[in-house]
């Protein structure tokens, strides 16, 4: 990944503002080594986020196409101060690019969104935002990823769901149960068919009609 980032930093039109932002983020990645405290990181990755902003929309409009190792840091320090909205803007240049994760990430990008928006959603429980969830699993949707990994994006649409449309809810967590029988739906499978059988939901024509 360094070699490759090297040679793209000296194949863009903006390579030295490039190298300046990679210098930052070095310095600014030294700082956050010295901090033991994962609450303290996150904060001080919220402090630093305003720093980038301006490079991260002139990157986005741009739009180079190569290797950005500034840029996805941004996108996955986004993720950890809880600024999916943003993240997702650079998911989605990103995916189109096909940029990848800086070492030591192992994970493909695709899967990685995934995986740390479905949790944090998890996480926070019904109130989390579902146009932002809609949105992921419509971007990630022919990416290739674990099965449990996009189980837990089905899951998460299934809890967000399911006190206003359960009739979907129950899709999304049948979908989880079959990507990953383990993933924990069984009993929201059951509470939802039950419920769904005493009070059955009006068809989309009835729901046009009332």
């Amino acid at each position: 990944m360094q070699a490759q980032t090297a040679a793209t930093a000296d194949t863009r039109a903006d390579v030295s503002h490039y190298k300046l932002m990679l210098a930052k983020l070095a310095t600014d990645r030294q700082r956050l080594k010295t901090i033991q405290s994962i609450t303290r990181k996150v904060e001080v990755k919220r402090e630093l986020l305003p720093d980038y902003e301006a490079y991260v929309t002139g990157a986005l409009e741009s739009a180079p196409g190569v290797q950005d190792e500034v840029l996805i840091t941004v996108m996955v320090w986004r993720i950890d101060a809880g600024d999916y909205v943003g993240a997702l803007t650079i998911a989605e240049y990103a995916l189109k690019k096909g940029l990848t994760l800086p070492d030591p990430y192992e994970r493909t990008l695709a899967t990685f969104v995934t995986e740390q928006i479905a949790e944090a959603a998890l996480s926070e429980g019904e109130s989390f935002d579902l146009t932002l969830l809609t949105q992921l699993a419509a971007l990630t949707e022919r990416h290739d990823m674990p099965d449990p990994v996009r189980a837990k994006l089905h899951k998460a649409l299934g809890m967000v769901l399911q006190a206003s449309d359960p009739d979907h809810a129950l899709a999304h967590y049948r979908h989880a149960l079959t990507l990953a029988p383990r993933c924990g739906v069984k009993k929201e499978i059951e509470r939802l068919e039950r419920q769904l059988t005493v009070f059955p939901q009006p068809s989309d024509a009835e729901k046009t009609r009332l």
